[in-house]
């Protein structure tokens, strides 16, 4: 990694950036301190100049989501900070390392977050999972708090219980409200109608700890690094079949070939590359012709998916397609939350078919059934979530269609047990599909 290229991350390899001594001894706080001798406007301002977008997956500029939430003096309500910390996403692990590393850093964001729109309350939303990075951050805020950073600003670290779902927004703030965590309709947004119906900002950790970055060294600065559109550094999380799977922060526009050959060391073993998944399980496959697509959310998205969690996932020649569909699906069918019908009965209608053709039992129909059931659950769901049980599966279809109909063909697998990923099945219903006998149980 090339020297000053790490920014959020930064000086975590020469420092236990985990206390706040050493965090101040590299000017820790002192953004935090300058954000308050600032207006809020101009902090807005700040953000929107550098063209922070935000790192959770859609991209969107937090410039303008400041922008849109109401001051307590002219909402009439208080106003709130919600740090989402449940990285749930599969092939997703940014959060963790940041949260584990560096989080005095994400706490300093998430205190002028609160000083621009002000906000005498911020929650951080933390994945129930992430047991030890939660004893990092409580003991980060408790070190904050015993030294007066806080000011007026009271903190709350919240568990999450383990439901993707509360990923999404609307459905992390019914959580936290001690509802069941579920996908509320919108609008209102929550920028006019959030936590306890009152504005809020809802922010990823990166994105949060970006924030003291900007603030320092100034937007102008900040807006010279990656491409125009979206500056700046992301912490890519490269894994699958890669030889040195891991988070490495690079500015935004590094191409997929440089993340998985160069960063990642390459496929092991001389195999070849056979798709490449941009931005974790939920957004739709690349084909290795795709790899010198740059990884920024507008060229991923121009060529045809997302950068969402900047999750790069490299799968080799040996993985089925059709086995990996059905693992995606399974998970996605698991953390629906039921809400909505076209998610609850697409999913399962989606797993079914998928089971039938990896089992050989399946008719060139069910293929065409199966790409039928992806059309009527996308863009048809309360959230996202429909969209991202679909995304992957058409994709699968539509790039590797060959593959499918091998399956009809022959009336099973091809790979004829030798798949990568065989018997690799998610930890739900198991009772539905038997992986080694591959007929229904």
């Amino acid at each position: 990694m090339a020297e000053g290229q790490s920014l959020v991350l930064g000086g975590a390899d020469e420092r236990d950036l985990t206390r706040l001594g050493e965090y101040r001894a590299i000017g820790g706080y002192s953004a935090l301190e300058k954000a308050r001798g600032m207006t809020r406007e101009q902090v807005i301002e700040e953000m929107s100049t550098a063209t922070l977008r935000g790192r959770g997956g859609a991209g969107f500029p937090m410039g303008r989501k400041l922008s849109l939430v109401q001051p307590p003096e002219a909402a009439s309500k208080p106003t709130y900070v919600v740090a989402n910390a449940d990285e749930s996403e599969p092939g997703a692990f940014k959060d963790r390392e940041i949260m584990r590393r560096v989080p005095h850093r994400f706490i300093e964001g998430c205190l002028i977050a609160a000083h621009a729109i002000g906000a005498a309350y911020v929650f951080i939303y933390i994945r129930g999972e992430y047991a030890a990075e939660y004893e990092v951050l409580r003991a980060a805020v408790d070190e904050a708090r015993d030294a007066g950073l806080l000011g007026d600003v009271t903190l709350v670290l919240h568990r999450g219980a383990g439901a993707y779902i509360c990923g999404e927004e609307s459905a992390l703030l019914e959580s936290l409200e001690g509802k069941r965590g579920q996908p509320r309709p919108r609008p209102p947004f929550p920028p006019i109608s959030g936590l306890y119906a009152s504005p809020t900002l809802i922010n990823n950790v990166q994105t949060l700890s970006t924030v003291p970055i900007i603030i320092d060294r100034g937007a102008a600065w900040y807006a010279k690094r990656g491409p125009e559109a979206s500056p700046g550094t992301v912490v890519y999380s490269i894994s699958g079949n890669v030889e040195r799977p891991g988070n490495y922060e690079l500015p935004l526009g590094t191409t997929l070939r440089e993340l998985i050959y160069d960063v990642g060391g390459g496929i092991p073993g001389g195999r070849k590359l056979k798709a490449v998944i941009p931005g974790g399980s939920s957004v739709p496959v690349f084909t290795p012709d795709q790899i010198d697509t740059p990884a920024d959310f507008d060229s991923i998205q121009a060529a045809g998916s997302f950068l969402g969690s900047a999750a790069i996932i490299a799968v080799d020649e040996r993985a089925c397609m059709v086995q990996l569909a059905l693992r995606v699906e399974k998970f996605y069918m698991h953390e629906s939350c039921g809400k909505c019908t076209p998610c609850r009965e697409g999913t399962r209608w989606m797993v079914s078919l998928l089971e039938k053709i990896e089992t050989g039992r399946a008719e060139y129909s069910d293929l065409d059934l199966l790409r039928n059931v992806c059309d009527r659950v996308l863009g048809k769901s309360l959230c996202a979530l429909g969209d991202f049980a679909v995304y992957p599966v058409a994709s699968y279809i539509d790039s590797y269609r060959e593959e499918f109909e091998a399956h009809i063909d022959q009336g099973g697998c091809p790979f004829g047990g030798e798949s990568s990923i065989e018997g690799i099945v998610a930890p739900i219903d198991q009772h539905t599909y038997s992986p080694v006998a591959k007929v229904p149980a």
